[in-house]
């Protein structure tokens, strides 16, 4: 099996509450200079090796349900 990953993160004009939230515990903690934004990872397995058909894909997966592209951009690539 070979695995694609997608990460989904909020388009940098988008506000991040999650990430706001983290980056201030983080202040607390004592840890400055720290700023964070929050989004998500999805692990995809596929047979075989990957096809430039998987990537296909999984692009397509990720534009009409991994990502809401209004507000989120998203980036494939292959785990090695």
């Amino acid at each position: 099996m070979a695995q694609i990953i997608v990460d989904v993160m909020p388009k940098p004009e988008i506000l991040d509450p999650q990430g706001k939230a983290v980056t201030g515990a983080l202040a607390r903690l004592g840890y400055h200079d720290m700023s964070v934004r929050q989004g998500k990872r999805f692990e995809i397995e596929v047979p075989g090796e990957v096809t430039e058909e998987h990537l296909a894909e999984v692009r397509l997966a990720a534009e009409q349900l991994l990502a809401n592209t209004v507000i989120e951009s998203f980036d494939v690539r292959v785990q090695h």
